[in-house]
């Protein structure tokens, strides 16, 4: 049995190529929205990590109404390191909606998630977008879509995928190029025609999955989930079943499904449609509510392990507690289990008391939850990232990436020496549009930390750098990518011009006149491969001949200003990153220079033995 009225379908591309552009229009034209109601750009992107990135982090859900039939849409990510949102929405649609630039092409991350969407035997859309730029080659692109499903293993059914053309940015659709077309109901139709209605009997004893949780202080947890069969009702009691077998029973307290971007309650709802229920404390992504009497929980599609973590940890710094509002070890347990409520490709492992072990995705993933934590007044420290290690058949094997780079060709060589010194192996090369050189890659994912801001340098700004996870391979040896020491204070205090003037000539500063610092504090990077201490807080000695004002002659240089993620590609392995509501301070892991030095000492003493 189907709900012919109903459709639901993910839309799913790589980063930048158009979803949530895509997700306004359809809500616009729609009519989703009041006729003089202000509207943002990319709507659906309400997280304000989003809206400053240009990125989406979270999947989301909404829905439309067109021609009598409701369309719940999910909008996911793009990027590599959040691929986990798309794996866990696999079980809550019917097909996927398939966004490939008209310029580009398919790219790392649409092979990734076109992959999940085959693999789960959903029915693929594609829509070749941004038909509008002036040097798009749109089919050039359909060929290259075409060889990316025979070379994923499509069926047949996949391999004649329907195709429309559209410009989510200009606001409209077609099937063929010539067409004439001013809106997006050309490409509604088609979702309409192919993408099947959800399967389900009504009648049957109810089974829903969920797919997502979310938090509210007033409702607790809320769950948001796809029904597979039967029908669920507002106050109905049910069994809880979740992944590790457990079963509970327990009450929907609240039931609501998705119109446009609001949640309406409603009193009940049947198979096939996309719900949010409240009042059930211990629910979890995977769990499956069951009815009463027939308890048949749904098996939860298996998430791709984390490869790189960091050590989250109590902030012991002499200014520790004085920006933050929750600062405890208890306060950074609590907020670290929470995330894993949402979080389904976050792993956390307590070491001590005062130490989590934080596994994701890659660096951006990871320094995502910093910022959200730090933005809630969260205060801690985390070290350098490093990759995980597996040992497998009795070797010890580490995660590798697919590196793709699009770049001018006079920076061609520079790019794959930089690329060789971090143990990549080029694999291809092949002409781009213009000037533009195509390289491919296959290098450890430690080998891609710090890389970033590397790369934007050797290549200045001009080149394109996309990464996937391809697989573990046994350990390509040591690895040294940062060729540079730190500057590191030796007083604490107030630092003045004076002092950071000396210390300028040493390096690159991160600090300005005014910072506050303390003993064992970064304050910069040393031209040379050594750290250094210096004494940024060093005032001139006033003598009778000397002006108290003549450090008004001083130049400092503009200091460096280190965001978070060129403070995690810059921290070394004795060193941490003190994260505050209000400041980012580089470390030593050993403050005092002295325990420092004997320290190192011990360290070089057991390698020569």
């Amino acid at each position: 049995m189907t709900q012919q009225s109903l459709r639901n379908i993910a839309i799913v591309a790589h980063v930048d190529h158009g979803k949530t552009t895509l997700v306004d229009k359809f809500l616009k034209q729609s009519g989703s929205f009041r006729e003089r109601q202000f509207v943002p750009e990319r709507v659906m992107d309400n997280n304000d990590l989003e809206r400053e990135r240009g990125i989406t982090i979270l999947s989301k859900n909404t829905s439309i109404t067109y021609q009598n039939t409701k369309i719940n849409i999910v909008d996911t990510p793009g990027h590599a390191d959040f691929g986990g949102e798309v794996e866990r929405i696999v079980n809550m649609v019917d097909g996927v909606l398939l966004l490939v630039d008209a310029f580009e092409g398919p790219m790392p991350q649409t092979r990734f998630v076109l992959k999940k969407a085959l693999d789960a035997g959903l029915k693929p859309l594609v829509v070749v977008n941004k038909i509008d730029r002036p040097d798009c080659r749109p089919h050039e692109v359909l060929d290259e879509i075409l060889d990316l499903f025979i070379d994923l293993g499509a069926d047949e059914s996949q391999l004649d995928f329907p195709v429309a053309f559209a410009s989510a940015k200009a606001g409209f659709a077609k099937i063929n190029l010539q067409d004439a077309s001013d809106d997006m109901r050309p490409l509604l139709d088609l979702i309409i025609r192919e993408i099947p209605a959800p399967e389900g009997d009504v009648d049957s004893p109810l089974q829903l999955f969920i797919s997502s949780i979310d938090y509210d202080s007033y409702l607790g947890r809320i769950g948001t989930g796809k029904i597979l069969n039967g029908t669920i009702s507002r106050n109905q009691e049910a069994i809880l079943c979740n992944i590790s077998g457990k079963q509970q029973r327990v009450k929907i307290s609240t039931l609501s499904a998705f119109e446009g971007l609001k949640k309406v309650e409603m009193q009940n709802c049947a198979a096939g449609e996309i719900v949010v229920v409240s009042g059930i404390e211990d629910i979890a992504i995977g769990d499956t509510i069951c009815s009463l009497e027939s308890v048949n929980p749904v098996p939860f599609v298996s998430i791709d392990e984390p490869t790189i973590s960091m050590n989250f940890v109590v902030n012991n710094s002499p200014m520790a507690g004085l920006e933050g509002s929750y600062v405890t070890s208890r306060h950074l347990r609590d907020r670290l289990m929470r995330e894993l409520l949402a979080n389904v490709s976050l792993r956390v492992e307590e070491i001590t008391p005062d130490c989590f072990k934080v596994s994701g995705r890659g660096e951006l993933h990871l320094s995502i939850l910093i910022e959200t934590m730090r933005r809630e007044g969260y205060e801690f420290a985390v070290t350098r990232p490093e990759v995980i290690l597996k040992n497998i058949d009795g070797q010890v094997c580490e995660p590798m990436e697919r590196l793709f780079v699009e770049v001018p060709d006079e920076f061609v060589g520079t790019v794959i020496e930089g690329v060789g010194r971090r143990k990549g192996e080029l694999l291809n090369m092949a002409n781009g549009a213009g000037t533009l050189m195509k390289l491919e890659f296959l290098i450890p994912a430690r080998g891609l930390i710090g890389y970033r801001s590397e790369f934007l340098t050797d290549t200045k700004g001009n080149g394109i750098l996309n990464h996937i996870y391809e697989n573990y391979q046994p350990f390509k040896g040591e690895l040294r990518t940062r060729s540079r020491g730190s500057l590191v204070a030796s007083d604490s205090g107030t630092a003045v011009t004076y002092g950071l003037h000396n210390a300028q000539e040493r390096g690159t500063l991160f600090i300005d006149a005014g910072a506050e610092v303390y003993a064992g504090m970064i304050v910069g990077e040393n031209a040379r491969s050594v750290d250094i201490t210096v004494n940024v807080c060093k005032k001139k000695h006033l003598t009778n001949t000397r002006a108290s004002g003549a450090d008004d002659a001083l130049r400092l240089v503009t200091p460096v200003e280190m965001s978070l993620e060129k403070c995690l590609e810059f921290i070394d392995d004795d060193e941490l990153l003190e994260v505050t509501p209000k400041t980012l301070r580089l470390r030593k892991l050993i403050l005092d220079k002295g325990e420092r030095d004997k320290a190192s000492g011990s360290k070089n003493k057991n390698r020569v033995s």
